[in-house]
């Protein structure tokens, strides 16, 4: 009875066992709700190429943006929950549960956490056309023109509006925001001198402040980047208090199986621990933040919770 006992229960774990040891057999896709040029898409890139070799299946990239995010991000919640279709999202997604309460899916319910990836700060810059040399001189400029200035985002509940709307509130600020559709297009609106000021992630704006293409006035996180050690932050340049970042993470659909997630989350921290990796983000001022599929889940609503304040705070609305 006890040998029967046995093997019923080893026979039932079977059927558990056998995703993760077969997966993946054929490409996945992550799924980017943003634009091409992003950090989003940037580091889905390096992810999926790294996942590739370590799992010997492709990792195809599909760029789909819009709604701030909301399109991309339907379209893996209403996939098939095998593992083959993957999700590379931010904390836009946390803004959006309270930005954007009439979703056609809920974070939470509709999605299951794989890991973080990275975070980094934002760049707070300006066209070097507008006559502000640092932050101060920025918020003397906005409020002598109220309503004058505009600055640009990748949508609604990116990270990137989220920042300005921050700053707005906190500096008593009228500045217009004007929503793009992807990373890519904002930061041409203010290369092109469309806009006169964006937040962006300073993995792909640090570039084109070095080349004087825009004047950099201050960074976002708690403490000077790394990366531009001679800016001051938001917080010490006259906001106290002052805090905006970014970060990505990977998740599925909701019923992936949970060995599925596991080999997934497994990789994903293989890729994120490598020292190699690590050296190379350190460079481009990402911090790799590799968690189990636990720690992400309590992440992932703490950070619902922290951006709920945040979102009444600025009063910032979607239209």
């Amino acid at each position: 009875m006890r040998l029967l006992t046995f093997v019923a229960a080893a026979l039932a774990a079977v059927p558990l066992l056998a995703p993760a040891q077969s997966f993946p057999h054929r490409a996945v896709k992550i799924v980017v709700p943003f634009g091409v040029g992003g950090s989003a898409d940037v580091y889905a890139r390096y992810m999926g190429a790294k996942l590739q070799e370590s799992m010997g299946q492709a990792f195809v990239i599909e760029n789909r943006p819009g709604g701030g995010s909301i399109v991309g991000t339907d379209s893996v919640a209403k996939s098939a929950p095998d593992g083959y279709t993957l999700l590379m999202m931010s904390n836009t997604h946390t803004v959006n549960e309270t930005l954007i309460p009439k979703k056609p899916f809920e974070l939470m319910r509709d999605l299951a956490p794989i890991s973080g990836v990275n975070s980094s700060d934002l760049l707070m810059v300006v066209h070097p056309s507008v006559p502000a040399s640092n932050l101060k001189e920025f918020i003397a400029l906005a409020k002598s023109q109220p309503g004058t200035l505009n600055y640009a985002s990748s949508g609604p509940g990116t990270p990137y509006h989220m920042a300005g709307e921050l700053f707005k509130a906190m500096a008593g600020v009228d500045i217009v925001h004007v929503p793009h559709k992807g990373s890519d297009q904002a930061r041409a609106a203010i290369l092109g001198n469309q806009v006169q000021m964006m937040f962006d992630a300073i993995t792909t704006m640090a570039a084109q402040a070095r080349a004087g293409k825009v004047k950099l006035l201050a960074t976002t996180g708690k403490t000077r980047s790394a990366i531009t050690p001679e800016v001051p932050t938001v917080a010490e340049a006259g906001l106290p208090g002052y805090e905006a970042t970014i970060w990505l993470g990977l998740m599925a659909p909701a019923g992936t199986p949970r060995p599925v997630l596991e080999k997934l989350n497994t990789e994903i921290n293989k890729v994120l621990n490598a020292p190699e990796v690590k050296e190379s983000w350190t460079k481009q001022g990402a911090v790799p933040m590799g968690m189990t599929i636990d720690q992400f889940d309590k992440f992932l609503r703490e950070d619902i919770v922290k951006w709920e304040k945040i979102v009444k705070l600025s009063g910032a609305k979607v239209d």
